[in-house]
């Protein structure tokens, strides 16, 4: 059986690999030219998205990259601490989560897919999809067409294998959030913020989230409560501009949030942040879908990277455990709908946190308090956190 994987970045390189292992061959179409092993900003893997990189091999490559994360430690917009949470159910080996350049996970999932034979085809635009009884294809944009048994689309929240799916299936939902990324190096902030941990501020105009580095340095983002970002807004408005906006936003909030925008460097500017709550049709003939063309979070979720590498293990499962494709992708859709469904709407509910009321965030505090106290523990979340996927024989996924 042969799958076209369509999509790179870290969904797409991890589902192939994961049917190589049941035996399934897979090649990676990537609509980049070039893959830029530094671009963009960082993401955290939780435990659970750790799991699934570990039952296909990879998790030394998360190792190799990562940043220990222990702690989530939520502080108001006065500097008060409203209260920590750790990053999640660990693995056996006490990892609980890693902090990483998405661009740089990607990057190595790509060479090792390839080192274990896997093809990866660069500059490969799908532009639509099509199933028949016996094979599925995709058409290029250079107007050339392949076929395979099966066409599998990571190929994210604007997915073209998702419409060729469903024509009517919906579109990516903004959140209300747009979204920046930055690091500060070798500051002297780092040794002031709390070790192995992410530091939140829930802040009068913007949210802003910072993680030291064992090397000094800090990473960070802002999410900021407005509108869509036009096309035409961010091909007007460069770097520096964007820096001092958020500088600007930052400056009514006790903490180091200004001090590291201002001495940082930004390297994602102007996302605006979608999620896709709901999408009726999963599959259809030798079509399906997974990671964020299938359910995208809000990032405010801390599990999209997460939930797309369960799904990578749990589709390859599903495939070799079923005697048809039709059954294959039925039993995924039975094992994930539910959970990932939930953690959608988990990420809704923390996006909107973010978003400060008509009583201001001040007031507010008081009551985030009880909430990380009585409702947002520790014990609430290992549903999410604690959950495991596998791809041994027979295992329940």
């Amino acid at each position: 059986m042969k799958a076209l994987v369509v999509g790179g970045g870290i969904a797409g390189p991890a589902t192939a690999m994961a049917l190589h292992q049941v035996g399934i061959e897979a090649v990676v179409l990537e609509s980049r030219a070039h893959i830029d092993r530094d671009a963009g900003s960082y993401l955290g893997l939780a435990p659970n998205g750790l799991s699934a990189l570990d039952a296909i091999g990879a998790l030394d490559l998360a190792h190799s990259v990562g940043t220990s994360t222990r702690s989530h430690v939520m502080f108001g917009a006065t500097g008060r601490r409203l209260g920590t949470l750790t990053a999640g159910t660990p693995l056996a080996d006490g990892t609980q989560a890693l902090t990483m350049k998405r661009s740089h996970l990607g990057w190595l999932l790509t060479a090792e897919a390839r080192a274990r034979g896997i093809e990866v085809r660069e500059d490969a635009k799908v532009v639509s999809a099509r199933t028949d009884r016996d094979h599925a294809s995709v058409q290029l944009a250079d107007g050339s067409e392949l076929t395979a048994d099966l066409v599998i689309g990571a190929d994210g929240v604007h997915s073209k294998v998702r419409r060729a799916i469903d024509a009517d299936a919906p579109t990516p939902r903004f959140v209300g959030l747009t979204n920046f990324g930055g690091i500060t190096r070798d500051t002297a902030l780092a040794a002031e913020l709390p070790e192995e941990s992410w530091s939140f501020i829930f802040g009068r105009r913007s949210f802003f989230g910072a993680h030291p580095t064992p090397d000094g340095d800090v990473v960070w983002f802002v999410n900021v409560p407005e509108p869509e970002i036009t096309t035409e807004r961010r091909a007007s408005t460069s770097l520096d501009q964007w820096q001092q906006h958020l500088a600007e936003l930052a400056s009514v909030d006790a903490g180091p949030a200004r001090a590291l925008i201002e001495s940082g460097e930004l390297e994602l500017a102007g996302d605006n942040t979608y999620d896709l709550p709901h999408v009726p049709v999963w599959h259809r003939g030798r079509l399906a879908i997974l990671g964020d063309a299938l359910h995208a979070p809000s990032p405010s979720s801390g599990q999209g990277a997460s939930m797309a590498l369960e799904d990578a293990v749990v589709m390859a499962a599903s495939l070799r455990d079923s005697d048809s494709e039709a059954g294959a992708f039925a039993a995924f859709e039975s094992a994930r709908r539910a959970r990932v469904e939930r953690i959608v709407a988990v990420g809704a509910r923390s996006s909107s946190s973010k978003i400060p009321g008509r009583i201001g965030r001040v007031p507010m505090e008081a009551m985030m308090r009880l909430v990380f106290r009585y409702l947002v523990t520790e014990r609430g979340q290992s549903w999410m956190t604690g959950h495991r996927v596998h791809l041994g024989a027979n295992q329940r996924l």
